[in-house]
């Protein structure tokens, strides 16, 4: 027997762009929730953001996989009647764009008061800033990159981004509770700057740098506060080495077969290896140890004897070699299906990463095409008679099956 998704009868629609936002969407609807897009004609601001293949965007791809697409015009006042409509119907919506007056809690709570209305900004004031403004001024860049590196360092995975889209999904579910519960509705409100300075106050950066005189460096690759390297193996890879414990620590050193050799190293430096703040300080004098053992051998070699001994440790991987390499990046993994769209080819799609005992997994779905459910669902969801759906699409309020 199949057992149906977790959030089976959830129905959101979601009006966004960019990243947050779409995961939030994509993330609950990979449990099950019917996730509804709504995108102007022609698609939204970022339908074309890079990675592409053969013109079409894999960033959208993957933020929009498993919902469904409808195609309306709300610069319109028909469409912004059926963009309402779809809202009301649903109960939830979830955007990040500006409000409008149609589009305003205050305005569409009239008409559903147990509305539940997730809204993403980007500082708290409602102001615009995107994930990699809010990183620049929160001050990863400046901890981030070589210990020689004057000025600041981007990093590439737009984490704040990442961290307020599934915020945002726990909240709509948690409203989702209250609702089930009280007959409430509710507006949940969150800024990636507000999650990138919560994020900074939890990891004790905030009060790092009220508290201590020295303002927190850079140490390139190595773990603050603990012990990680980075090493080349004798076939041309590279891997990472982590000993954030002291029973890591014993397993890497037994590994190596350097007990003596760390407990003259101990006894030069006057330190206990076994703790994790001595092997930061000691990292350069570990890692002379370390690399030349491990650059005398090829990675399966060291990962093997890293494996016996129970060593915290990885490879180094461009994404190419993930996908040749990793058996948990393939289909072999439940994760993964591998799933075609027909315009832009066969790949990976991945479920969610939660499983739960009781509740079935939802099969990963490709994303649709631009307007592929726009009939099916203004039928289903508004009674919409099929002539008045052509005569919207006429006038291209509506867009029906744009590729």
């Amino acid at each position: 027997m199949t057992v149906p998704p977790i959030l089976r009868g959830l129905r959101i629609v979601e009006i966004s762009a960019f990243v947050a936002a779409p995961l939030a969407g994509s993330t609950l609807a990979d449990l099950g929730a019917e996730v509804v897009r709504v995108d102007p004609p022609g698609g939204g601001i970022d339908s074309h953001r890079w990675p592409l293949h053969d013109g079409q965007s894999l960033y959208r791809a993957g933020l929009d996989q498993g919902k469904r697409s409808v195609v309306l015009d709300t610069r319109t006042e028909r469409g912004q009647r059926i963009a309402t409509g779809l809202i009301v119907h649903a109960g939830a919506v979830l955007t990040n764009l500006p409000a409008r007056e149609w589009s305003s809690y205050e305005r569409l709570s009239q008409q559903r008061p147990d509305l539940i209305m997730a809204v993403i900004t980007g500082n708290p004031n409602g102001s615009t800033a995107v994930d990699y403004t809010v990183n620049a001024a929160v001050g990863f860049p400046y901890v981030t990159g070589p210990e020689t590196w004057e000025g600041p360092v981007n990093h590439v995975l737009p984490a704040w981004d990442l961290l307020t889209g599934y915020l945002v999904a726990a909240g709509m579910i948690a409203a989702e509770l209250h609702r089930a519960s009280t007959g409430e509705g509710q507006l949940v409100k969150v800024s990636l700057a507000d999650v990138a300075l919560s994020v900074a106050g939890h990891l004790g950066l905030i009060a790092e740098a009220q508290l201590n005189e020295e303002p927190r460096g850079r140490y390139g690759n190595h773990l603050y506060g603990s012990y990680s390297g980075d090493f080349p193996t004798a076939d041309g890879r590279r891997l990472i080495v982590v000993a954030l414990t002291a029973r890591q620590w014993t397993s890497l050193v037994d590994a190596l077969g350097a007990a003596d050799e760390v407990r003259a190293l101990e006894q030069r430096l006057g330190m206990d290896l076994h703790d994790e703040g001595a092997r930061f300080r000691a990292r350069g004098e570990i890692s002379a140890v370390i690399e030349p053992w491990i650059a005398r051998r090829p990675l399966a070699e060291v990962g093997r004897i890293f494996d016996e001994h129970g060593v915290l440790w990885g490879p180094y991987q461009t994404f190419k070699q993930l996908l040749r390499e990793d058996a948990r990046c393939s289909a072999a993994n439940p994760l993964f299906a591998d799933i075609e769209r027909p315009d832009i080819g066969r790949w990976l799609h991945a479920a969610s990463p939660l499983v739960f005992g009781r509740a079935g997994r939802r099969h990963p779905a490709a994303a649709p095409a631009l307007g592929a459910d726009t009939r099916e669902v203004l039928q289903s969801w508004l009674d919409m008679p099929d002539g008045d759906i052509a005569r919207l699409a006429k006038a291209r309020v509506v867009g029906v099956g744009q590729a």
